[in-house]
């Protein structure tokens, strides 16, 4: 983990009376787990966290909230900067912030404080060195880490003639360089163009074939969907639902589905579609259809007529399964 300083908690407002989504059981595997058991967190009067229960293992989760709500807390709770009011985190076996739990972590947390003075190599070399690296080996590995990262050719300038993606990598080099079981990533992408969103999004989508887990919270959700095995949503201070999106989705009958498609007469096709009892409703464009339709049987039937329609249908295009959608959906 990065020795350096944490930056203010996050207070939330206290929580509201929205239902919870029930929340999906996560494939973990038989590794350790970076496990939140009914973990609550006040600051004063103000409930940043209430009851929250989830785990990560050897994966990719996402952390997913409005801003205020608290997910730093949760990354802080996780690295040992703070403590629970109730309940209990652990990193495997060991309670967060102790010395083997702290071992076991890398953290990148949402404030930038790298020392511009001194280069990517010698930086990350003096992190490792609170991990109980010797002089030498830690340059060596900092430069490893800095050369898998994409940095090799700029390690040795000074971090203030970096640019945001660069100094991004040297955050992720020191979060990673002590080969941590799991990682904590608070809103890496920020600030960053998007080639150097896409090659942090491979980064992190590599890391459990490499055996770390990783928590990553992000207000850039349709790049995060991209990036995670499942999500965890956190509204007012309380777990709302986590799971696939997929599945977050699934367990949204009541909202409409909305899909677009393409096909041939799209006046003709819009009018025997609205013939459908579980079409609501239906849009016509200049070349497409935006349709909102509720049942499950909604699909075969589409099937069959796609098979028998003129000119055939060409695009079936899903509106709202991704995460912005369904976040949008639970939390209004």
């Amino acid at each position: 983990m990065s020795a350096l300083p944490p930056s203010a908690p996050t207070s939330a407002p206290a929580p509201g009376s929205r239902p919870e989504v029930v929340a999906t059981s996560p494939d973990r595997g038989s590794g350790p787990t970076l496990q939140f058991d009914h973990v609550t967190k006040w600051y004063g009067r103000i409930a940043a966290l209430l009851d929250v229960s989830f785990a990560v293992g050897c994966e990719v989760v996402g952390l997913v909230g409005k801003n205020g709500v608290g997910k730093s807390t949760l990354m802080k709770l996780a690295a040992g900067l703070l403590r629970p009011s109730q309940g209990e985190v652990r990193v495997g076996p060991d309670p967060a912030g102790s010395v083997r739990a702290r071992s076991n972590l890398g953290f990148s947390p949402d404030v930038e404080r790298l020392y511009d003075e001194l280069s990517g190599v010698t930086f990350v070399a003096w992190m490792l060195r609170y991990h109980g690296y010797g002089a030498a080996a830690a340059r060596q590995r900092a430069a490893d880490v800095l050369v898998e990262l994409g940095l090799g050719e700029h390690m040795h300038r000074r971090i203030r003639e970096y640019s945001k993606g660069m100094r991004q990598r040297v955050r992720l080099a020191q979060a990673l360089a002590h080969r941590p079981r799991f990682l904590l990533l608070d809103e890496p992408m920020t600030g960053l163009d998007p080639v150097a969103r896409a090659e942090l999004a491979q980064r992190i989508r590599a890391l459990p074939q490499q055996g770390t887990g990783v928590l990553v919270s992000s207000h850039v959700l349709h790049e995060l969907e991209t990036v995670v095995d499942r999500v965890v949503l956190v509204h007012q201070g309380r777990l709302l639902a986590q799971g696939k999106v997929h599945e977050l989705r699934a367990q949204l009958p009541a909202q409409p589905h909305r899909l677009r498609l393409v096909g041939a007469r799209p006046r003709e096709l819009a009018a025997r579609l609205l013939s459908w009892p579980q079409v609501q409703s239906v849009r016509v464009h200049d070349d497409s259809l935006e349709v909102a339709v509720a049942g499950a049987d909604f699909y075969a039937e589409l099937t069959r007529l796609g098979a028998e329609w003129p000119g055939g249908l060409h695009e079936i295009v899903p509106l709202d399964d991704d995460l912005a959608s369904v976040f949008g959906y639970l939390v209004g």
